[in-house]
Protein backbone atom coordinates (compact mmCIF):
# COMPACT_ATOMS: atom_id res chain seq x y z
CA UNK A 1 0.00 0.00 0.00
CA UNK A 2 1.09 3.52 -0.43
CA UNK A 3 2.58 6.23 1.95
CA UNK A 4 -1.15 7.53 3.17
CA UNK A 5 -3.58 4.36 4.02
CA UNK A 6 -7.10 5.16 2.94
CA UNK A 7 -9.91 3.61 4.94
CA UNK A 8 -13.88 3.35 4.35
CA UNK A 9 -16.37 2.37 6.81
CA UNK A 10 -19.51 1.26 6.18
CA UNK A 11 -22.04 -0.12 9.70
CA UNK A 12 -25.37 1.41 10.32
CA UNK A 13 -26.13 3.74 12.71
CA UNK A 14 -25.58 2.81 16.49
CA UNK A 15 -22.47 0.04 15.65
CA UNK A 16 -19.55 2.60 16.30
CA UNK A 17 -17.86 3.19 13.32
CA UNK A 18 -17.62 6.56 13.33
CA UNK A 19 -15.93 6.18 17.03
CA UNK A 20 -13.65 3.75 15.26
CA UNK A 21 -12.81 5.70 12.98
CA UNK A 22 -12.29 8.90 15.66
CA UNK A 23 -10.38 5.96 18.05
CA UNK A 24 -8.67 5.35 15.00
CA UNK A 25 -7.18 8.58 14.17
CA UNK A 26 -6.59 9.47 17.64
CA UNK A 27 -4.34 6.21 18.41
CA UNK A 28 -2.38 6.38 15.09
CA UNK A 29 -1.97 10.55 15.16
CA UNK A 30 -0.55 9.84 19.26
CA UNK A 31 2.18 7.26 17.29
CA UNK A 32 3.36 10.60 15.02
CA UNK A 33 1.35 9.30 12.05
CA UNK A 34 -0.97 12.79 9.98
CA UNK A 35 -5.09 11.64 10.17
CA UNK A 36 -7.86 12.35 9.40
CA UNK A 37 -11.20 10.98 10.71
CA UNK A 38 -14.81 11.46 9.96
CA UNK A 39 -18.39 9.99 9.34
CA UNK A 40 -20.59 10.74 6.76
CA UNK A 41 -24.43 10.98 7.24
CA UNK A 42 -27.47 12.89 7.43
CA UNK A 43 -30.41 12.90 9.27
CA UNK A 44 -30.58 8.86 9.86
CA UNK A 45 -31.36 7.68 12.86
CA UNK A 46 -30.25 4.31 14.76
CA UNK A 47 -30.00 1.52 12.38
CA UNK A 48 -30.05 3.57 8.89
CA UNK A 49 -26.80 2.80 6.77
CA UNK A 50 -23.45 4.98 7.71
CA UNK A 51 -19.91 5.62 6.34
CA UNK A 52 -16.65 7.02 8.06
CA UNK A 53 -13.28 7.36 6.67
CA UNK A 54 -9.86 7.33 7.44
CA UNK A 55 -6.79 8.88 5.88
CA UNK A 56 -3.30 7.49 7.64
CA UNK A 57 0.00 8.79 6.47
CA UNK A 58 3.62 9.78 7.35
CA UNK A 59 2.99 13.27 5.49
CA UNK A 60 0.68 15.85 6.01
CA UNK A 61 -2.35 15.19 4.08
CA UNK A 62 -3.84 17.68 1.89
CA UNK A 63 -7.04 16.02 0.64
CA UNK A 64 -10.20 17.19 2.36
CA UNK A 65 -13.04 14.83 0.57
CA UNK A 66 -14.62 11.59 1.44
CA UNK A 67 -12.44 8.34 0.23
CA UNK A 68 -13.40 7.64 -2.59
CA UNK A 69 -10.99 5.00 -3.54
CA UNK A 70 -9.62 2.93 -0.40
CA UNK A 71 -6.95 0.61 0.04
CA UNK A 72 -9.14 -0.96 2.96
CA UNK A 73 -13.33 -1.32 3.01
CA UNK A 74 -14.57 -2.42 7.01
CA UNK A 75 -18.43 -4.02 6.60
CA UNK A 76 -19.47 -3.64 10.40
CA UNK A 77 -22.64 -5.29 9.00
CA UNK A 78 -22.52 -8.08 6.91
CA UNK A 79 -26.12 -7.23 5.96
CA UNK A 80 -25.09 -4.54 3.78
CA UNK A 81 -23.51 -6.64 1.81
CA UNK A 82 -25.42 -6.41 -1.58
CA UNK A 83 -28.01 -3.42 -0.86
CA UNK A 84 -25.02 -0.98 -0.72
CA UNK A 85 -21.81 -1.72 -3.00
CA UNK A 86 -18.90 -1.96 -0.40
CA UNK A 87 -16.70 -2.49 -2.62
CA UNK A 88 -16.67 0.69 -4.55
CA UNK A 89 -13.88 1.74 -5.76
CA UNK A 90 -11.48 -0.77 -3.59
CA UNK A 91 -8.32 -0.26 -5.30
CA UNK A 92 -7.84 -3.54 -7.24
CA UNK A 93 -5.29 -4.68 -4.41
CA UNK A 94 -7.25 -3.86 -2.14
CA UNK A 95 -8.86 -5.55 1.54
CA UNK A 96 -11.97 -5.85 2.52
CA UNK A 97 -12.46 -7.04 6.20
CA UNK A 98 -16.36 -8.13 6.72
CA UNK A 99 -17.88 -8.83 10.59
CA UNK A 100 -19.15 -12.22 9.33
CA UNK A 101 -19.18 -16.11 10.59
CA UNK A 102 -18.47 -17.21 6.51
CA UNK A 103 -15.33 -18.03 5.37
CA UNK A 104 -13.14 -15.72 3.61
CA UNK A 105 -13.64 -18.09 0.72
CA UNK A 106 -17.66 -17.73 1.26
CA UNK A 107 -17.69 -13.96 1.53
CA UNK A 108 -15.33 -13.32 -1.69
CA UNK A 109 -17.86 -15.57 -3.69
CA UNK A 110 -20.57 -13.65 -2.38
CA UNK A 111 -19.16 -10.43 -3.66
CA UNK A 112 -18.32 -11.54 -6.65
CA UNK A 113 -15.20 -10.31 -7.33
CA UNK A 114 -11.37 -11.67 -7.25
CA UNK A 115 -10.02 -7.83 -7.71
CA UNK A 116 -9.28 -7.82 -3.89
CA UNK A 117 -8.69 -9.29 -1.24
CA UNK A 118 -11.03 -10.68 1.86
CA UNK A 119 -10.94 -11.22 5.36
CA UNK A 120 -13.48 -12.15 7.76
CA UNK A 121 -14.13 -12.08 11.48
CA UNK A 122 -16.82 -12.60 13.67
CA UNK A 123 -16.77 -9.33 15.18
CA UNK A 124 -20.49 -9.21 16.19
CA UNK A 125 -19.83 -12.49 18.14
CA UNK A 126 -16.40 -11.72 19.63
CA UNK A 127 -18.02 -8.43 21.16
CA UNK A 128 -20.78 -9.89 22.37
CA UNK A 129 -19.02 -12.25 24.36
CA UNK A 130 -16.09 -9.63 25.58
CA UNK A 131 -18.53 -6.39 26.15
CA UNK A 132 -22.06 -8.19 26.42
CA UNK A 133 -23.50 -6.38 23.49
CA UNK A 134 -23.03 -6.52 19.73
CA UNK A 135 -20.84 -3.73 18.90
CA UNK A 136 -18.30 -4.78 16.52
CA UNK A 137 -16.43 -1.81 16.02
CA UNK A 138 -13.76 -2.15 18.27
CA UNK A 139 -12.91 -6.17 17.12
CA UNK A 140 -12.76 -5.05 13.49
CA UNK A 141 -9.98 -2.13 14.68
CA UNK A 142 -8.08 -5.30 15.90
CA UNK A 143 -8.82 -7.38 12.98
CA UNK A 144 -7.66 -4.32 10.52
CA UNK A 145 -4.58 -3.97 12.96
CA UNK A 146 -3.60 -7.55 11.84
CA UNK A 147 -3.85 -7.01 8.08
CA UNK A 148 -2.94 -3.37 7.63
CA UNK A 149 1.06 -2.01 9.48
CA UNK A 150 -0.52 0.91 10.71
CA UNK A 151 1.15 0.62 14.08
CA UNK A 152 2.51 -2.21 16.47
CA UNK A 153 -0.43 -3.96 17.71
CA UNK A 154 0.77 -3.43 21.26
CA UNK A 155 1.06 0.13 21.31
CA UNK A 156 -1.94 -0.17 19.29
CA UNK A 157 -3.58 -1.48 22.40
CA UNK A 158 -1.97 0.66 24.48
CA UNK A 159 -3.11 3.90 22.94
CA UNK A 160 -6.69 2.37 22.81
CA UNK A 161 -6.22 1.50 26.42
CA UNK A 162 -5.86 5.06 27.66
CA UNK A 163 -8.51 6.50 25.17
CA UNK A 164 -10.80 3.92 26.56
CA UNK A 165 -9.99 4.89 30.02
CA UNK A 166 -10.91 7.85 29.35
CA UNK A 167 -14.20 7.02 27.48
CA UNK A 168 -15.22 4.68 29.76
CA UNK A 169 -14.46 6.65 32.99
CA UNK A 170 -14.71 4.08 36.80
CA UNK A 171 -16.10 1.01 34.08
CA UNK A 172 -12.69 -0.69 33.99
CA UNK A 173 -14.79 -4.06 32.33
CA UNK A 174 -15.72 -2.23 29.75
CA UNK A 175 -12.50 -1.15 28.92
CA UNK A 176 -10.97 -4.63 29.25
CA UNK A 177 -13.52 -6.14 27.48
CA UNK A 178 -12.81 -3.82 24.44
CA UNK A 179 -9.41 -4.69 24.45
CA UNK A 180 -9.83 -8.58 24.71
CA UNK A 181 -12.37 -8.19 21.95
CA UNK A 182 -9.29 -6.41 19.70
CA UNK A 183 -6.68 -8.89 20.81
CA UNK A 184 -9.58 -11.39 19.79
CA UNK A 185 -10.14 -10.42 16.55
CA UNK A 186 -6.67 -10.19 15.93
CA UNK A 187 -5.80 -13.31 16.16
CA UNK A 188 -9.15 -14.65 14.72
CA UNK A 189 -9.60 -12.64 11.26
CA UNK A 190 -8.78 -15.23 8.14
CA UNK A 191 -7.86 -13.56 5.02
CA UNK A 192 -8.09 -15.16 1.41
Amino acid sequence: MSNLLEIRWHARGGQGAKTASTLLAESSMAAGKYVQGFPEYGPERMGAPIKAYNRIGDAPITIHSNVESPDVVMVLDPTLVGPVDVTEGLKPDGIIIINTTLSPEEAKQKLGSDEFKVATVDASGISTECIGRDIPNTPMMGALLKLVEILPFDEFLARMREDLSVKFRGRENIVEGNIEAMRRAFEEVKLA
